[in-house]
């Protein structure tokens, strides 16, 4: 094998494997990609077993072959040399030689054939949808996915269709017990391509996907095949290994006919928190919010730091209200959000909290309270 290729597309090409390889070494050969060439295309394959990518860019001119090499050995070596075309040569040992004019780099390599054998996929039937608005989806579910691998199915996001609302919506949900978020889009998505039972993406899928999009922007294609996710993009393709298993009756977990509503500054509410969870217990980030007539105290205490009181003004129409919240949760939620106002519903010190954009019914936060 013997490649010459403009080291803007190699190293483009690298950069999508590099966060994919599977760095902890419980399979030595996933840290590796797999380099293949034929037909004036040089194509890398990447894969931790449970998300792979596979995509292509044009050579200069090459020999055709395949050898598996480092993936950051290589991704660092290319970052390194100037911007030249590049020559990749397979040796008879497995090698692979990396020469740029003066520069001469000789990494060990193993054979093609001890890679794993790669995910492939037969259907057609894909789904269209813009990057920003999947993109978007992502970031606004995502934090609130699980990282307790004894619940593994609460360890993704649940994508679904749902045409309840008469017309037909693409909805993204993530919970882990202690926080929810719920987010619906319509009228964005076309084509045919997923299935009418939702299915669970894992965190890490969601991530590579989200990259994905935000770096090259447009149109994209998702399909679901068996057990995995598959999202293209011109010539690269991201398959990800679903998660099995049925997820929880999400409904449940959203709070109906709550009678205290509070209208808060977006801003000034995350900096308030942020300010008074400095001196709340640096595990659980307990705070205080106290509710009354067109005011919010927040409040802290941690007997090891101090304590702390901040008071901003809001509309409220409600009784007075005292509950608990982690704060952490709090800003995750008011960070994923783009209008100015929030709106804050609560039923009493016990019950979960409700929160959403003021100018945006279609995304839903719920967050559990804490004791105090």
């Amino acid at each position: 094998m013997m490649i010459e290729v403009e080291k803007k597309d190699l190293i483009s090409l690298l950069s999508k494997t590099q966060n994919i390889v599977e760095k902890r070494n419980t399979m030595p050969i996933l840290v590796n990609v797999l380099l293949e060439c034929d037909n004036g295309k040089l194509r890398v394959f990447a894969t931790d077993l449970e998300v792979s990518l596979t995509d292509e860019i044009p050579v200069i001119r090459e020999k055709k072959g395949r050898v598996a090499v480092s993936a950051k050995n290589l991704f660092d070596i290319i970052k390194e040399l100037s911007e030249a075309p590049i020559t990749l040569t397979k040796k008879d040992n497995n090698w692979l030689e990396i020469r740029q004019n003066k520069s001469v780099f000789n990494i060990v390599g193993i054979s093609a054939d001890e890679y794993p054998v790669f995910p492939t996929y037969a259907t057609q039937e894909f789904l269209k949808v813009e990057a920003a608005v999947l993109s978007d989806m992502i970031e606004k579910t995502i934090y609130s996915v699980s990282n307790d691998e004894t619940r593994y199915h609460l360890n993704g996001v649940y994508f679904e269709r749902n045409s309840t609302t008469g017309k037909e919506t693409y909805r993204m949900v993530a919970t882990d017990g202690h926080r929810l978020s719920l987010v619906d889009r319509q009228a964005e998505f076309k084509g045919s391509g997923m299935p009418g039972n939702g299915v669970i993406i894992p965190r890490k899928g969601l991530f590579e996907i989200k990259k994905l999009l935000d770096t090259v922007g447009g149109e994209f294609e998702m399909a679901v095949e068996g057990s995995q996710l598959i999202v293209r993009h011109g010539s690269t393709v991201l398959m990800v290994r679903l998660i099995e298993g049925k997820y929880p009756n999400y409904q449940q977990l959203i709070p109906q006919k709550l009678t205290n509503h509070a209208l808060v500054h977006r801003e000034t509410l995350l900096a308030c928190l942020k300010r008074v969870s400095l001196l709340s217990n640096q595990k659980y980030k307990g705070v205080t919010l106290s509710l009354s007539q067109n005011r919010m105290e927040i409040t802290s205490n941690n007997p090891e730091l101090g304590d702390a009181k901040e008071e901003i003004e809001i509309r409220y129409k409600g009784s007075d209200i005292k509950i608990g919240f982690n704060a952490r949760y709090m800003l995750d939620v008011l960070n994923s959000f783009d209008d100015d106002e929030v709106d804050i519903e609560l039923n009493d010190q016990l019950s979960p909290g409700l929160m959403r954009p003021h100018n945006d019914s279609s995304y839903t936060c719920v967050v559990m309270p804490m004791r105090i």
